[in-house]
């Protein structure tokens, strides 16, 4: 109670946290605006039956159920983020770009420029995938010409908007905006989920709600030491060597789940790309490509098959951007300009080495606790029977992760205005 009376009592603060509230609820409201021309009857199922289009929803704050003009919500931004963070690893030229401050706000300029086309073609996928004739989808489009472009404009513009409204949160430095406004929507969607259980609960089902409740329990738990978890390595700095030689001590944080949530999505962008692409082909004039449709169709909707080949995707991909994000020479190589070296280990090429060793073993840990929260849901159906007692283990990691940022950057914010008298 003291730190939220802090918090209220520094101007600032308060009319940050105002803001970010204002904004969210901006959000609120455009999620409630339909495009012109879409009937959602048969959305739900849609999301429901295909866990590509229910990842989207959340990363769009829950908006594709309603198709509103935020459907897409900022998955597009998200895209060409990761699209430009592939290519500093592939031309050089980019990754210097990247270590300074004038060439990060040119790429930061390409991403929003980017995003645009990626909406555009992200939309009309969509409106052609759930609306496509002799699916099983059962959502009715009916689009002339003139209302393709006004619905593919609509939607453009509310994924512009929402990365404008995201930018703005995060000036504020009380949270990142993009994950505030995909918690907001998450959080949103809480107590239609409630309300949908307590409507279908009997008697019969106290089981599977004591089955749900601990593994959320327990999802949850493991979902907070796995992102606070890390290794701290012990690091020394020589000081004052003209006077007497002193060592400094310090260390190097190295976190278990350093990658976050981008494996989980670039897997999952990946797995459900075979069945997208052949739900286009099943009514192709060619009988072997019908078939070729049919088969991977078939073999993806296999939970089994869906569920193994899934977690592997996303423990490689774990590895994969972890080394894009962490470069061991890179950091033994500042340590040893700044002066500072592992204890027991040489300066170089062997302290990047350990390095990499470390960071290899903690990955292990993280890479395996993705790809179990990635294939949660599948698990939990497995198990329970029950479709509507589904762990969301991808929205407890975004919840968990606004959370504790939101937390410590209110303290930075606090301390950074607490003066000693």
């Amino acid at each position: 109670m003291e730190t939220l009376l802090r918090i209220w009592r520094t101007k600032e603060i308060r009319q940050s946290v105002l803001f970010v509230l204002f904004a969210v609820t901006l959000f609120r409201i455009a999620a409630h605006i339909p495009v012109p021309g879409i009937n959602t009857a048969g959305l739900s199922a849609l999301l429901n039956g295909n866990q590509f289009l229910g990842l989207l929803n959340v990363f769009s704050g829950g908006t594709l159920k309603s198709f509103s003009i935020v459907a897409l919500g900022v998955s597009p931004y998200i895209t060409s983020s990761i699209v430009f963070q592939l290519l500093g690893m592939i031309f050089p030229s980019m990754e210097e770009m990247q270590k300074e401050e004038q060439g990060r706000q040119k790429l930061n300029r390409w991403t929003r420029v980017a995003t645009v086309p990626l909406a555009l073609l992200q939309g009309f996928a969509l409106l052609k995938l759930i609306g496509q004739k002799g699916s099983s989808f059962g959502v009715n489009i009916q689009l002339t010409g003139f209302e393709w472009v006004v619905a593919l404009v609509s939607m453009v513009a509310g994924t512009i908007f929402l990365m404008w409204l995201g930018e703005l949160i995060s000036e504020r430095k009380i949270g990142n905006g993009v994950s505030l406004m995909i918690f907001a929507g998450i959080i949103a969607g809480l107590p239609s989920f409630i309300g949908q259980s307590v409507a279908t609960y009997n008697s019969s089902q106290l089981m599977n709600v004591l089955i749900f409740l601990a593994l959320a329990l327990i999802t949850l738990i493991g979902v907070i030491v796995i992102t606070e978890g890390q290794r701290n390595v012990p690091v020394q700095y020589a000081r004052g060597a003209r006077i007497g030689s002193t060592k400094v001590q310090s260390h190097l944080p190295l976190r278990v789940n350093m990658v976050g949530m981008i494996p989980i999505i670039f897997s999952l962008s990946i797995v459900v790309l075979p069945p997208l692409v052949a739900q286009f082909f099943v009514d192709a004039r060619t009988q072997v490509i019908r078939d070729i449709a049919n088969f991977i169709i078939q073999l993806f909707a296999n939970q089994t098959f869906y569920g193994i080949f899934y977690f592997v995707l996303v423990v490689a991909f774990t590895y994969f951007y972890a080394s894009i994000v962490f470069k061991p020479t890179d950091i033994a190589d500042n340590l040893q300009k700044q002066g500072g070296f592992v204890p027991g280990i040489r300066p170089g090429v062997p302290t990047a080495n350990y390095f990499a060793w470390v960071s290899n073993r903690l990955l292990l840990t993280g890479a395996t606790f993705l790809g179990v929260i990635a294939v949660l849901p599948i698990l939990v159906k497995g198990a329970t029977g029950n479709a509507n007692f589904i762990v969301g283990g991808s929205s407890v990691i975004i919840v968990v992760s606004v959370v504790i940022d939101i937390i410590k950057q209110m303290e930075s914010q606090l301390t950074m205005r607490s003066y000693d008298v």
